[in-house]
Protein backbone atom coordinates (compact mmCIF):
# COMPACT_ATOMS: atom_id res chain seq x y z
CA UNK A 1 0.00 0.00 0.00
CA UNK A 2 3.01 2.37 0.61
CA UNK A 3 3.93 1.97 -3.03
CA UNK A 4 0.71 2.79 -4.25
CA UNK A 5 0.68 5.61 -2.17
CA UNK A 6 3.41 7.11 -3.55
CA UNK A 7 2.33 6.66 -6.87
CA UNK A 8 -0.92 8.57 -6.11
CA UNK A 9 1.78 11.51 -4.86
CA UNK A 10 3.79 11.20 -7.49
CA UNK A 11 0.70 11.17 -10.02
CA UNK A 12 -0.67 14.33 -8.57
CA UNK A 13 2.63 16.23 -8.50
CA UNK A 14 4.38 15.00 -11.64
CA UNK A 15 1.94 13.32 -14.11
CA UNK A 16 -1.22 15.39 -13.53
CA UNK A 17 -0.15 18.86 -13.86
CA UNK A 18 0.72 18.38 -17.70
CA UNK A 19 -2.81 16.64 -18.11
CA UNK A 20 -4.63 19.06 -15.98
CA UNK A 21 -6.62 20.44 -19.27
CA UNK A 22 -7.68 17.44 -20.75
CA UNK A 23 -8.91 16.01 -17.01
CA UNK A 24 -11.19 19.22 -16.89
CA UNK A 25 -12.16 18.73 -20.06
CA UNK A 26 -13.29 15.01 -19.26
CA UNK A 27 -14.84 16.04 -15.75
CA UNK A 28 -17.07 18.67 -17.84
CA UNK A 29 -18.00 17.18 -21.08
CA UNK A 30 -18.29 13.33 -19.82
CA UNK A 31 -16.40 10.32 -21.39
CA UNK A 32 -16.54 9.97 -24.93
CA UNK A 33 -14.42 6.79 -25.32
CA UNK A 34 -14.42 4.78 -29.57
CA UNK A 35 -13.99 0.95 -27.81
CA UNK A 36 -14.90 -1.59 -25.48
CA UNK A 37 -11.72 -3.42 -24.24
CA UNK A 38 -12.44 -7.06 -22.28
CA UNK A 39 -9.46 -8.16 -21.27
CA UNK A 40 -7.81 -10.11 -18.00
CA UNK A 41 -7.94 -9.29 -14.73
CA UNK A 42 -4.17 -10.29 -14.61
CA UNK A 43 -1.90 -7.17 -13.34
CA UNK A 44 0.33 -7.62 -16.15
CA UNK A 45 -2.18 -7.16 -18.92
CA UNK A 46 -2.75 -3.24 -18.45
CA UNK A 47 -5.00 -2.34 -21.76
CA UNK A 48 -4.50 1.57 -21.98
CA UNK A 49 -0.62 0.70 -21.55
CA UNK A 50 -0.50 -2.10 -24.15
CA UNK A 51 -2.23 0.40 -26.83
CA UNK A 52 -0.81 3.54 -25.21
CA UNK A 53 -4.45 5.06 -24.88
CA UNK A 54 -4.98 8.34 -22.63
CA UNK A 55 -7.48 9.32 -20.26
CA UNK A 56 -11.04 8.96 -21.81
CA UNK A 57 -10.00 6.90 -25.04
CA UNK A 58 -10.94 3.32 -23.68
CA UNK A 59 -13.77 2.21 -21.57
CA UNK A 60 -11.95 -1.30 -20.01
CA UNK A 61 -14.06 -3.93 -18.19
CA UNK A 62 -11.44 -6.63 -16.42
CA UNK A 63 -12.45 -9.91 -15.16
CA UNK A 64 -10.57 -13.36 -14.65
CA UNK A 65 -10.01 -15.02 -17.88
CA UNK A 66 -11.45 -12.32 -20.22
CA UNK A 67 -14.87 -13.92 -20.14
CA UNK A 68 -18.08 -12.67 -21.74
CA UNK A 69 -21.11 -14.69 -20.36
CA UNK A 70 -23.82 -15.33 -22.94
CA UNK A 71 -26.85 -13.21 -22.99
CA UNK A 72 -29.51 -13.83 -20.11
CA UNK A 73 -31.97 -12.26 -17.90
CA UNK A 74 -29.09 -12.65 -14.76
CA UNK A 75 -27.49 -9.48 -14.19
CA UNK A 76 -23.84 -9.18 -14.35
CA UNK A 77 -21.23 -6.62 -14.39
CA UNK A 78 -20.03 -7.54 -17.88
CA UNK A 79 -22.89 -7.70 -19.48
CA UNK A 80 -23.81 -4.41 -17.54
CA UNK A 81 -20.86 -2.62 -19.09
CA UNK A 82 -21.35 -4.25 -22.53
CA UNK A 83 -25.09 -2.50 -22.58
CA UNK A 84 -23.73 0.67 -21.15
CA UNK A 85 -20.33 1.33 -23.40
CA UNK A 86 -23.10 0.76 -26.24
CA UNK A 87 -26.31 2.20 -25.62
CA UNK A 88 -24.83 4.88 -23.39
CA UNK A 89 -21.37 5.78 -24.57
CA UNK A 90 -21.96 4.99 -27.98
CA UNK A 91 -18.56 3.01 -28.78
CA UNK A 92 -18.14 1.40 -32.53
CA UNK A 93 -15.47 -1.09 -31.25
CA UNK A 94 -15.40 -3.93 -28.94
CA UNK A 95 -12.09 -5.90 -28.48
CA UNK A 96 -12.25 -8.86 -26.56
CA UNK A 97 -8.45 -8.97 -25.32
CA UNK A 98 -6.68 -12.35 -24.03
CA UNK A 99 -3.18 -13.26 -23.52
CA UNK A 100 -0.20 -15.45 -22.64
CA UNK A 101 0.31 -17.43 -19.31
CA UNK A 102 -3.74 -16.65 -18.41
CA UNK A 103 -4.19 -18.45 -14.90
CA UNK A 104 -7.78 -19.05 -15.71
CA UNK A 105 -6.85 -20.88 -18.73
CA UNK A 106 -4.77 -23.03 -16.61
CA UNK A 107 -7.24 -23.28 -14.49
CA UNK A 108 -9.49 -24.95 -17.23
CA UNK A 109 -6.34 -27.09 -18.38
CA UNK A 110 -6.37 -28.65 -14.77
CA UNK A 111 -9.32 -28.37 -12.90
CA UNK A 112 -7.78 -29.83 -9.57
CA UNK A 113 -6.46 -26.44 -9.12
CA UNK A 114 -9.99 -24.89 -8.81
CA UNK A 115 -11.00 -26.94 -6.30
CA UNK A 116 -10.60 -24.51 -3.63
CA UNK A 117 -12.28 -22.01 -5.60
CA UNK A 118 -15.73 -22.77 -6.26
CA UNK A 119 -16.44 -19.39 -7.38
CA UNK A 120 -13.71 -19.36 -9.88
CA UNK A 121 -14.50 -22.59 -11.51
CA UNK A 122 -18.05 -21.74 -12.05
CA UNK A 123 -17.08 -18.54 -13.57
CA UNK A 124 -14.86 -20.38 -16.13
CA UNK A 125 -17.84 -22.88 -17.09
CA UNK A 126 -18.18 -20.24 -19.45
CA UNK A 127 -14.87 -21.21 -21.47
CA UNK A 128 -15.32 -24.89 -21.15
CA UNK A 129 -15.56 -24.93 -24.85
CA UNK A 130 -12.77 -23.21 -25.57
CA UNK A 131 -10.82 -26.11 -23.99
CA UNK A 132 -13.01 -28.83 -25.32
CA UNK A 133 -11.62 -27.36 -28.64
CA UNK A 134 -8.18 -27.57 -28.04
CA UNK A 135 -8.95 -31.13 -26.85
CA UNK A 136 -11.08 -32.39 -29.49
CA UNK A 137 -9.05 -30.35 -32.43
CA UNK A 138 -5.44 -30.03 -31.26
CA UNK A 139 -2.93 -32.46 -31.44
CA UNK A 140 -2.53 -34.67 -28.42
CA UNK A 141 1.30 -34.22 -28.03
CA UNK A 142 1.16 -30.46 -27.61
CA UNK A 143 3.50 -28.94 -24.68
CA UNK A 144 2.51 -27.66 -21.65
CA UNK A 145 3.02 -24.56 -22.34
CA UNK A 146 1.63 -24.44 -25.99
CA UNK A 147 -1.79 -25.97 -24.58
CA UNK A 148 -2.65 -23.13 -22.09
CA UNK A 149 -1.80 -20.82 -24.97
CA UNK A 150 -4.03 -22.66 -27.15
CA UNK A 151 -7.31 -22.49 -24.78
CA UNK A 152 -6.39 -18.49 -24.39
CA UNK A 153 -6.28 -18.08 -28.39
CA UNK A 154 -9.70 -20.04 -28.61
CA UNK A 155 -11.23 -18.58 -25.60
CA UNK A 156 -11.03 -14.99 -27.38
CA UNK A 157 -13.36 -16.56 -30.14
CA UNK A 158 -15.32 -18.24 -27.99
CA UNK A 159 -15.92 -15.24 -26.33
CA UNK A 160 -16.29 -13.01 -29.45
CA UNK A 161 -19.37 -15.79 -29.71
CA UNK A 162 -21.09 -15.00 -26.69
CA UNK A 163 -20.78 -11.30 -27.22
CA UNK A 164 -22.77 -11.47 -30.25
CA UNK A 165 -25.77 -12.91 -27.95
CA UNK A 166 -25.99 -9.46 -25.94
CA UNK A 167 -29.35 -8.09 -27.81
CA UNK A 168 -27.11 -4.04 -27.61
CA UNK A 169 -24.48 -5.95 -29.84
CA UNK A 170 -26.78 -7.84 -31.89
CA UNK A 171 -29.02 -4.64 -32.73
CA UNK A 172 -25.64 -2.61 -34.03
CA UNK A 173 -24.10 -5.59 -35.83
CA UNK A 174 -27.78 -6.12 -38.08
CA UNK A 175 -27.11 -2.18 -39.16
CA UNK A 176 -22.91 -2.31 -39.16
CA UNK A 177 -22.70 0.34 -36.12
CA UNK A 178 -20.28 -1.93 -34.38
CA UNK A 179 -17.32 -3.94 -35.23
CA UNK A 180 -15.88 -6.89 -32.95
CA UNK A 181 -12.06 -7.63 -32.67
CA UNK A 182 -10.39 -10.43 -30.71
CA UNK A 183 -6.82 -10.07 -29.88
CA UNK A 184 -4.30 -11.68 -28.03
CA UNK A 185 -1.00 -10.21 -26.10
CA UNK A 186 2.11 -12.20 -25.49
CA UNK A 187 3.53 -10.70 -22.14
CA UNK A 188 6.63 -11.87 -23.01
CA UNK A 189 7.26 -10.31 -26.13
CA UNK A 190 4.89 -7.51 -26.37
CA UNK A 191 3.37 -8.98 -29.33
CA UNK A 192 -0.22 -8.57 -30.03
CA UNK A 193 -1.71 -11.34 -32.56
CA UNK A 194 -5.49 -10.02 -33.87
CA UNK A 195 -8.28 -12.51 -34.95
CA UNK A 196 -8.94 -12.64 -38.67
CA UNK A 197 -12.67 -12.90 -38.58
CA UNK A 198 -12.03 -14.19 -42.60
CA UNK A 199 -9.13 -16.42 -41.93
CA UNK A 200 -10.32 -17.91 -38.95
CA UNK A 201 -7.07 -17.44 -37.51
CA UNK A 202 -4.55 -14.78 -35.67
CA UNK A 203 -2.39 -13.16 -37.49
CA UNK A 204 0.30 -10.50 -36.25
CA UNK A 205 0.06 -6.62 -37.04
CA UNK A 206 1.25 -5.28 -39.82
CA UNK A 207 2.02 -1.35 -39.71
CA UNK A 208 0.52 0.34 -42.25
CA UNK A 209 -1.93 -2.45 -43.35
CA UNK A 210 -5.31 -2.49 -42.82
CA UNK A 211 -6.42 -3.90 -38.89
CA UNK A 212 -7.92 -7.09 -39.51
CA UNK A 213 -11.34 -7.91 -37.57
CA UNK A 214 -13.56 -10.66 -36.07
CA UNK A 215 -16.60 -9.44 -37.29
CA UNK A 216 -18.08 -6.41 -39.18
CA UNK A 217 -21.82 -7.23 -39.48
CA UNK A 218 -24.22 -8.13 -41.58
CA UNK A 219 -22.53 -6.77 -44.65
CA UNK A 220 -24.15 -3.60 -46.85
CA UNK A 221 -26.28 -0.94 -44.03
CA UNK A 222 -28.74 -0.90 -46.98
CA UNK A 223 -29.64 -4.52 -46.31
CA UNK A 224 -31.39 -4.97 -43.48
CA UNK A 225 -33.84 -1.52 -44.71
CA UNK A 226 -34.73 -3.68 -47.49
CA UNK A 227 -35.53 -6.64 -45.49
CA UNK A 228 -37.92 -4.65 -43.54
CA UNK A 229 -39.28 -3.22 -46.49
CA UNK A 230 -39.53 -6.84 -47.61
CA UNK A 231 -41.50 -7.97 -44.95
CA UNK A 232 -43.65 -5.25 -45.54
CA UNK A 233 -44.63 -5.98 -48.51
CA UNK A 234 -43.41 -3.01 -50.48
Amino acid sequence: MGDLLKGISSFRGAVFPSHSALYRKLAREGQQPHALMISCADSRVMPETITQSGPGDLFVCRNAGNIVPPFSTLNGGVSSAIEYAILALGVSDIVVCGHSDCGAMKGLCHPEMLVPMPNVAAWLRHSHAAYSIVCQAYPDDLSEGDRVRAVAMENVVVQLDHLKTHPSVAAKLATNEITLHGWFFDIGTGEVQVYDGVLARFTEVQEGEPLPVAFTGRGHPHVMPRIAAALAGE
